[in-house]
């Protein structure tokens, strides 16, 4: 069973299609949108401040997703992707971009549609990534304009994890 807390008056509010792994904890001002998928591992910790997270995202295994008090929460629009072991911490990733493996989104980020960090890369307080664009390293820049076929990806692998998350929900429905 996840782990789900309030914290002071404040409640997740989870859709009833959205999957969220046994191990997970989702903690406080935090809300998760339709389809939308939290792996294993995964700690979503809006206590002094809000998550927002909309239909068919996926943040997968061993991520964290925190915020900033008094100063920025942390939105997540739909379709979006984050890799494993990624820490996302109070900023806003927009509609359809990805966050790769082990990468870090710190305060004030944004990450436009259609944009992604690649694996490791470390985006500092304040930059902005924009649509089409794939940054990468520590501290990221940019590198390059994605290609069409790498944009199509960032929909197809949302799309991907959106169905694996309904087969695990029914799966672990049927288990227990």
């Amino acid at each position: 069973m996840s782990l789900v807390l309030p914290f002071g008056d404040k409640h997740p509010a989870i859709a009833p299609d959205a999957f969220v792994a046994p191990n997970a904890t989702v903690i406080g001002d935090t809300e998760i949108g339709a389809r939308s998928s939290i792996w294993f591992g995964v700690v979503l910790r809006g206590d002094v401040n809000s998550i927002r997270i909309g239909s068919d995202t996926n943040i997968q295994d061993g991520s964290v997703v925190h915020v900033t008090r008094n100063k920025f929460g942390t939105a997540i629009g739909s379709g979006v992707t984050i890799g494993h072991l990624a820490l996302i911490h109070g900023c806003r990733l927009e509609d359809h971009c990805f966050v790769g493996m082990q990468a870090t989104v710190m305060d004030g980020c944004v990450i436009e549609s259609q944009g992604m960090l690649a694996a490791g890369a470390l985006l500092t307080p304040g930059k902005r990534v924009a649509a089409g664009e794939l940054w990468a390293g520590r501290p990221a820049r940019l590198l390059r304009r994605l290609d069409t076929d790498e944009l199509r990806n960032i929909t197809e692998t949302a799309a991907h994890y959106a169905r694996l998350g309904a087969t695990y929900r029914t799966q672990l429905a049927t288990n227990r």
